[in-house]
């Protein structure tokens, strides 16, 4: 093989493994986008009660629709995720977490006005409901 060719594949290869890279990243080497941020609000008040540190009645729709999906969201995860044997815990808390993804999704669908975002939305809707049949199907086999 030629040097040109050698290099060719080898850069070739350094970009395929470089395009990987962020798939592999754990959640804790993952950082939180900093335009999803929202700058001013005290987020420990958020989930403790029904609207954080924001009135309800300065809420949009799509806030208080989202707000409620979250609610339901994390109180099956923290049900789930008290389960004595880790496999069952990982999948009660997923599957909550993919149902808070449909809800999430649900909102975009119906206050959205992005024609990608709504088909990500669309797609996150198809994926999860899959992933939730197979993980019921797999408590109903193995949990105890």
């Amino acid at each position: 093989m030629n040097v040109l060719v050698k290099t060719s594949l080898a850069v070739v290869g350094a970009t395929v493994l470089l395009s990987l890279a962020p798939l592999s990243a754990s959640a804790q080497e993952m950082t939180y986008p900093e335009k999803c941020k929202t700058e001013g609000m005290d987020m420990s008040k958020i989930g403790m009660s029904s609207s954080g540190d924001m009135p309800m009645g300065e809420m949009t729709d799509y806030q208080k629709a989202s707000m409620d999906g979250m609610k339901s969201m994390h109180m099956n995860m923290m049900q789930g995720m008290m389960k004595k044997d880790a496999d069952v815990s990982f999948i009660c808390g997923m599957i909550a977490h993919h149902m808070g993804a449909i809800s999430m999704s649900e909102v975009e669908l119906k206050y959205g006005d992005n024609k990608e975002a709504k088909e990500m939305a669309q797609m996150i809707i198809d994926a999860q409901k899959k992933e939730i049949v197979d993980m019921t199907k797999w408590l109903d086999k193995e949990a105890k």
